[in-house]
């Protein structure tokens, strides 16, 4: 099992903090996620059904009726070397760890961000992440197209994960979905704050879609989850306060952290990420004041989520200062 934010109760039990004086801005998942509706009883009683109105939402959000719910874009991932074929496989690196993960058997080949273009010409599979996590790099739509373009006319596969992209979906490749050698996975857990509910879409050609389908079995979305995530999707109108809402807090996040001495940050409005050299002794400083953000050590890194409350944007400035002077 990879390591991933949110292991709260590991840092409480290793520091000795209780669950309850933590501040967690490890996992870059919104701190104001969608209020979910209550929960009928026959979303309990009764097998999920596919007709429930939850395949017409995402295809309405999305814009595109080619798509696959999962649960949770991780599922996709894990499965998806299963049905794509193709032994030159080459993933952004540094990036989301449980996809070089799920390729580990096809030996892929780890490329930064000026290495993709040479990329789409030497490779069966190219799997990239926009925005991606944890560097915040963005994609330019049609540069990524232009990618795609390259590996489907030999018959290859893009696989853009856009986990990141609600809070800005200006540049998703979503309305392109359905094209031969593209896959693109999205999640609910991020923008909409519902990583609890595990639900995901793949967004792919039918035959993939297929596969995919075969490959899980039935009900990998729980009816509970399903109900969640057709409201979520349909409430257009919460969509667009909470985009104005967190390019506020994304924008305040990164002057905090400038301001502090960090450097400059990086990412997109759900998490900030900076590189620095005492990065594990920051880390380490912030833990003890009972504050989790998230270590990454190639190359030596800080991701740091959204606060909850004034209260906790408060107490993220005190402790910053009070971790760069510990850290010297």
């Amino acid at each position: 099992m990879l390591e991933h934010g949110g292991r709260l109760r590991q840092a409480a039990a290793r520091y000795g903090i209780a669950l309850d004086q933590w501040l967690d801005l490890s996992t870059g998942i919104n701190p104001a996620g969608y209020p979910v509706p209550a929960i009928p009883a026959s979303a309990w009683q009764r097998l999920p059904e596919d007709d429930d109105g939850l395949e017409r939402a995402a295809a309405n959000y999305y814009g595109t009726p080619e798509l696959l719910p999962v649960a949770g874009s991780q599922a996709a991932i894990q499965a998806l070397p299963q049905v794509l074929p193709g032994q030159r496989v080459s993933l952004l690196a540094p990036g989301y760890a449980e996809h070089a993960h799920a390729w580990r058997e096809r030996a892929p080949r780890l490329i930064a961000a000026d290495e993709i273009e040479p990329a789409s010409d030497a490779s069966d599979i190219v799997v990239l992440i926009n925005p991606n996590n944890p560097t915040g790099a963005r994609f330019d739509r049609g540069r990524l197209l232009e990618w795609h373009a390259r590996l489907a006319a030999r018959g290859g596969w893009l696989v853009v994960d856009e986990a990141f992209i609600d809070a800005d979906p200006a540049g998703s490749l979503a309305g392109s979905a359905g094209q031969p050698g593209l896959v693109v996975l999205r999640s609910l857990g991020k923008f909409f704050g519902l990583a609890g509910a595990r639900v995901g879409f793949v967004l792919a050609p039918e035959a993939l879609r297929a596969a995919l389908a075969e490959k899980l079995g039935p009900w990998t979305v729980s009816g509970p989850a399903r109900h969640a995530a057709c409201a979520a999707l349909a409430d257009h109108s919460w969509q667009t306060r909470m985009r104005d809402a967190l390019k506020r807090d994304g924008e305040r996040l990164a002057a905090l952290l400038a301001e502090s001495g960090l450097g400059q940050p990086e990412g997109p409005a759900l998490f900030k990420w900076i590189v620095h050299p005492r990065a594990a002794a920051l880390h380490a400083s912030l833990c003890r004041r009972g504050i989790l953000c998230r270590l990454f050590e190639s190359p030596f890194s800080l991701r740091f989520g959204l606060p909850p409350h004034e209260a906790g944007w408060l107490r993220l400035r005190a402790a910053l200062a009070g971790a760069l002077d510990e850290a010297g």
